[in-house]
């Protein structure tokens, strides 16, 4: 590398670049500082993307036994500015992909209509406790709306008690993974549950986040949803098959798409035409993320297999 530009000030200028055209690109950035304060420490004088920087700072990785994903995540970004600097006529090694095991991908868990039932039958009897004051009340409406909405966890967990219009039946779903906001109507159902909540709360000083943690005024965790969520699971007799296998939090989105779609064929809907409506809900950037669901949806119900095909033939890669 020239001594015009440094790897500090490659990284800063690929992650103004990147942010420029709407990427949130933290946990990226992160990424790379760390690997220059690796780089600082382990090859000083060394101020460039050497194939053994590199591929020391995936050795090291590998010792700390992450996995296959977690690695990914390490040297995808280190890819990235060996590429940022290329296109700037820098020399910089580029790690092949070959060069690393390909995580195994994680295939959704679709609830059945009976396991929702149970599920949420459990947040019902979710009961009051001393260090979370507030999760009786939390729970029986927050999964209910992650499912409805097809919200992200981290979505539902991020509302401020203002982002939702009970009058209107609105949700405000601000600084998503995609970086937009987006606005979504909830069923009739779903608002009436929303109103008996917040009638709760509403009015209690303090009360900043839609759904609080310890106090009205600490954001929940994900931490916290997760340990309720597994008992939840246990509690409706729905088996679980261990970190990273599931069923996730994240699989009621999941579930929620492709439960849509089955309804759609089912009633004899141009689903063609309602997709997009599915990629708002969603918030997906591209409607090439929401027709993924298309297959899932076959795999799932074998009956509507045919139905898809024709009408969307074989453009849609299959779930792997």
């Amino acid at each position: 590398m020239s001594a015009a530009i440094t790897l500090a000030e490659a990284i800063r200028g690929l992650v103004a670049e990147k942010r420029a055209v709407g990427y949130k690109y933290r946990s990226e950035a992160l990424v790379l500082d760390r690997f220059e304060a690796f780089s600082r420490r382990e090859f000083p004088g060394v101020d460039t993307l050497t194939e053994a920087s590199v591929q020391a700072w995936i050795i090291a990785a590998q010792q700390r036994a992450v996995t296959p994903a977690a690695l990914q995540g390490l040297a995808a970004p280190i890819r990235e500015l060996a590429r940022w600097l290329g296109r700037r006529g820098q020399s910089a090694y580029l790690l092949p992909r070959s060069a690393l095991p390909r995580p195994v991908r994680y295939v959704p868990h679709i609830y059945t209509d009976q396991q929702l039932a149970a599920l949420f039958a459990a947040t019902d009897r979710c009961h009051s406790c001393p260090e979370v004051p507030f999760r009786h009340l939390v729970m029986p409406v927050l999964f209910r709306m992650i499912y409805a909405c097809g919200l992200r966890c981290s979505e539902a967990r991020l509302l401020r008690s203002g982002d939702v219009d009970i009058a209107a039946g609105v949700l405000q779903i601000r600084d998503t993974k995609s970086g937009k906001d987006r606005q979504l109507p909830v069923s009739a159902q779903l608002r009436e549950r929303l109103a008996g909540y917040h009638a709760k709360l509403a009015g209690q000083p303090g009360w900043e986040w839609f759904f609080p943690g310890a106090t009205l005024g600490v954001l929940l965790t994900l931490g916290n949803v997760n340990r309720n969520f597994r008992r939840f699971l246990w509690q409706a007799r729905i088996p679980h098959g261990g970190r990273g296998h599931g069923p996730r939090v994240h699989d009621l989105r999941h579930t929620m798409a492709v439960n849509n779609l089955r309804f759609w064929f089912e009633q004899g809907e141009n689903v063609g035409a309602l997709l997009p409506v599915l990629q708002t809900y969603l918030g997906h950037s591209s409607i090439g993320d929401t027709a993924y669901y298309l297959h899932l949806t076959a795999e799932s119900y074998p009956d509507i297999t045919a139905r898809v095909k024709q009408a969307f033939g074989d453009v849609v890669p299959p779930v792997t």
